[in-house]
């Protein structure tokens, strides 16, 4: 787990920073941009899988808090702000909303923190999603969260970078044991495809970064075991809900999609005892 002080390498690919930069971002240096670039040269069309996953995740932000009376978020391996954060929608809907972001990268906190310091409902701490206890313990958390309460946990496109041996399942159950009946998960995951540039996309990740395992949906579904998952189930991003309040997705069907805007799932689920 990265401690709050350390200091930003900028000499290694940080995962926050080459999603960042994928989405047009400029908080990105230039090691994580010869990752990226990777991605737009040698697999062309694959940054769309940064941009299904970021609308995906709003429109499940949108749909919880305009069809439910959640109004709390724990964002989980959040990365750098972008436009429409998990706050930013959550409270356009409702301002009352509270967002907790977690990440481990030194610059999403320096970020993070310089663009929440005037929203007293936000917080921004340094955390390992590996390590949730550190997390629900925090200070910040239970002041900003009320585990009495249903909450909204965020897991978007963070799963698939732990390897199997890290138990990215036992980190969704410890927070389905934390949480009330009436909680949501959202999980945004890659999925294995069998096709080549599947299979490129996720050894260059698992090069750069020494981690990191795509999995089938049966898989992405295991994660979220104990909790009911809510229709369409687990699809590609795009279609989730497409026509939900957070924004336009697409619709036809997944023969309408490019191979890249198939390699990304999403998924709701909820607590119900």
């Amino acid at each position: 787990m990265t401690d709050e002080g350390s200091s930003i390498d900028r000499t290694r690919p940080s995962i926050a920073r080459v999603y960042d930069y994928l989405l047009g971002g400029s908080d990105n240096y230039a090691v994580d941009r010869e990752v990226g670039d990777v991605f737009k040269r040698d697999l062309p069309g694959s940054v769309a899988i940064a941009f299904a996953n970021r609308a995906a995740l709003g429109r499940a932000v949108a749909e919880i808090v305009t069809t439910t009376g959640v109004r709390q978020f724990i964002d989980l391996g959040s990365g750098l702000p972008t436009a429409d954060n998990v706050h930013q929608i959550a409270q356009r809907h409702a301002p009352e909303s509270r967002v907790v972001y977690v990440d481990n990268d030194p610059q999403v906190l320096v970020h993070g923190r310089a663009l929440l310091a005037e929203n007293d409902r936000t917080r921004v701490i340094a955390g390992d999603v590996r390590d949730p206890e550190h997390v629900r313990a925090h200070p910040e958390t239970l002041e900003l969260i009320d585990f009495e309460r249903p909450v909204a946990v965020v897991l978007s496109a963070v799963l698939h970078h732990m390897n199997d041996e890290e138990d990215p399942a036992g980190i969704v159950r410890y927070w389905r044991d934390q949480v009330p009946p009436g909680s949501y998960f959202f999980l945004s995951h890659f999925r294995s495809g069998d096709n080549p540039e599947t299979a490129e996309a996720e050894g260059i990740l698992q090069r750069t970064f020494g981690r990191g395992r795509w999995r089938t949906d049966e898989e992405i579904e295991a994660l979220l075991d104990g909790l009911d998952i809510l229709d369409p189930g687990i699809v590609p991003a795009p279609l989730w809900r497409p026509d939900a309040a957070g924004g336009p997705g697409l619709s036809g069907g997944e023969r309408g999609l490019t191979v890249w805007e198939r390699l990304i799932a999403a998924g709701l689920a909820r607590k119900f005892v």
